[in-house]
């Protein structure tokens, strides 16, 4: 019945540095960006190689939603990565400072995280 993931929607504080966040730091490309006047609102939608990913929406004021403690609801964003050394290498040019590597106790893979501009914890895992 379900066939893939569709998309993960994103409400971000300030438009222009997650547009940046999500394009610069983490390289995604722009597929259609929108100004939705009538909810003074934008719409960004984002790819990763090729493919339709995330849904960056800005609204006037939204609600904080805690992110630690842990809370209920969606607990966080994860990509796939070749080779996380490299990863880690290219965020801290950015001036991002990934946690240090973990371990996945299950599979033994390696991983970390970071936070976005609004404390959204994103992953990135190493197969």
């Amino acid at each position: 019945m379900l066939n893939k993931v569709h998309h993960v929607a994103i409400i971000c504080s300030d438009y222009n540095v997650s547009k940046n966040f999500y394009t610069d730091v983490l390289g995604l490309t722009i597929i259609r960006e929108v100004y939705r006047a009538e909810r003074a609102s934008y719409k960004l939608d984002l790819a990763l190689n090729g493919e339709y990913v995330i849904e960056l929406f800005s609204f006037p004021n939204p609600p904080a939603r805690p992110s630690r403690p842990e809370s209920v609801g969606l607990r966080h964003l994860a990509f796939q990565v070749e080779d996380l050394d490299k990863v880690m290498t290219r965020l801290k040019e950015k001036g991002v400072e990934p946690e240090p590597i973990r371990v996945d106790e299950f599979t033994g893979k390696r991983f970390t995280f970071i936070a976005d501009p609004d404390l959204l914890p994103v992953e990135f895992y190493e197969q």
